[in-house]
């Protein structure tokens, strides 16, 4: 069961979030500060391949179930924010084609007006990189860097997992882009085919060169696999048949340090190719904080240091010395509290 917290320094009013993913809904209600008022937060199983119809019916029942584990009305929840992944149209709240969620009725699916008829409360749409994005700015590293009196006005979060997703925030507004295609920024292109040169490697997307191509957990694997293939010398190579895939991304890093030198290449080199990316949004937006989220971010304090180090060697002087490279604070639960923040930002004047 979820654990509430006490509910005597919470204010008003309050905001459901929903973080739709491929295989589950997590929901929770924050305050307007950006606190969950429960320490867990509701989830269900998403039912993608169901259809469109049975995963909003369970959008709608994480929003209820989340106030109802904290104790409060639907009459006390003034709008709610949903976060979700895909081609979209933001402006329009619709759902354009949605990698992840496949199943009858996801293509160009009104999916913001729908959740809003299901559970009679106004709701405000986002990519769910963005939502995270704002999530930290709001109440994550942003706010810790607001505290402590240092410049947190703009951030840049990648979420490092199967994918690289990505969020902007700059004056506590979402970078969305013209076409709701902003900050999709694990899609730069970081490799280009050289004259003799090998080929850049092939994105999920498609295309070749992509930063996720290189850094996402998806091409750690990969190249941990060319590796072996390879011959390489490796104590990684004794486990790999055993570990679940899901799973083989936290064996090379675990491998890393306890110091198998294979391994230790493959996390190195993602490092550089992070900083490549990380360098490359200072010198377009120059943001105060840079942060790293997602599976990969559980790395512990070397990785980032490693980011922080080719940063210094990528980058103009002035950002490299005052961009602050953190990584992320809120965790999972980012994607739901910025949600909620979106839901706060569309609807708290109203």
């Amino acid at each position: 069961m979820a654990k509430q917290r006490s509910r005597v320094l919470f204010k008003r009013p309050f905001w459901v979030g929903v973080d739709l993913g491929g295989t589950s809904i997590k929901a929770g209600v924050v305050d307007n500060t950006g606190r969950p008022l429960m320490e867990d937060a509701a989830e269900v199983e998403t039912e993608a391949k169901r259809g469109a119809n049975v995963s909003l019916r369970n959008m709608a029942a994480a929003a209820r179930l989340a106030a109802k584990q904290c104790g409060i009305k639907w009459t006390d929840v003034k709008a709610v924010g949903l976060g979700s992944p895909g081609t979209m149209d933001i402006p329009a709240g619709m759902l354009l084609d949605p990698v992840n969620l496949r199943g009858p009725g996801w293509q160009n699916l009104p999916i913001r007006d729908r959740l809003a008829k299901l559970l009679n409360k106004p709701v405000a749409f986002q990519n769910d990189a963005n939502a995270a994005a704002y999530g930290e700015y709001w109440a994550g590293v942003g706010r810790t860097a607001r505290a402590a009196g240092r410049p947190a006005h703009s951030l840049v979060l990648f979420t490092l997992g199967t994918g690289i997703g990505c969020g902007i925030v700059i004056d506590n507004q979402i970078i969305e882009g013209e076409h709701s295609h902003g900050a999709e920024c694990g899609h730069m292109v970081i490799a280009m085919q050289t004259p003799g040169g090998p080929p850049p490697r092939i994105c999920g997307c498609g295309r070749a060169g992509c930063l996720e191509a290189y850094a996402s957990a998806t091409a750690v694997i990969k190249r941990a696999q060319e590796g072996l293939d390879a011959g390489q010398s490796t104590r990684l190579r004794a486990v790999w048949g055993e570990t679940d895939p899901a799973d083989r991304a936290l064996a090379i890093d675990n491998l890393n340090k306890s110091g198998d030198a294979f391994c230790r290449r493959l996390m190195r080199d993602t490092a550089y190719y992070l900083a490549v990316g990380a360098t490359s949004l200072m010198h377009t937006i120059d943001p105060d904080l840079v942060i790293f989220g997602g599976g990969m971010s559980k790395s512990g304090p070397e990785f980032l240091a490693w980011i922080r180090e080719d940063v210094q060697k990528l980058a103009f002087p002035t950002p490299a010395a005052r961009t602050e490279i953190v990584y992320a604070q809120l965790g999972s639960d980012a994607g739901y509290i910025g949600a909620a923040g979106c839901a706060r930002l569309h609807y708290g004047s109203r």
